[in-house]
């Protein structure tokens, strides 16, 4: 499995989890372009934290895109151009797919130190 494409500190809880897991089709067809093209629309969003995405070589994969509330992810959830890669998706790039909204109310993290010396 790939590693996660990107990784921000992410403010104190409470925020929101919008959890994408998927299966990919083969091939393309597009999807590259739109992922990248939604990652940077989303980032543009008001209430956006941060989003992290993972894809193992049989096409399984999560994305989970970081909110400041539930509001904000309705926003995303119905942003015009957000709607179309939506619908491109159900249609062309996923197999299946499962969506899952979640209030993260405590989260903590383990860093290994830089200095830290690997065998």
């Amino acid at each position: 499995m790939s590693s996660p494409s990107t990784s921000q500190a992410l403010p104190d809880p409470p925020y929101y989890a919008v959890i994408f897991t998927s299966q990919r089709t083969d091939g393309d067809r597009g999807y590259a372009v739109m992922a990248e093209r939604m990652v940077t629309l989303a980032s543009e969003q008001p209430g956006y934290l941060g989003v992290e995405s993972v894809r193992d070589a049989e096409g399984r994969g999560i994305t989970i895109s970081y909110w400041s509330s539930e509001e904000a992810v309705h926003r995303w959830k119905a942003q015009n151009e957000h709607l179309r890669a939506q619908a491109a998706g159900e249609s062309t790039w996923y197999a299946d797919y499962c969506v899952q909204i979640a209030k993260v109310e405590r989260a903590y993290t383990k860093k290994k130190s830089a200095d830290a010396t690997h065998p």
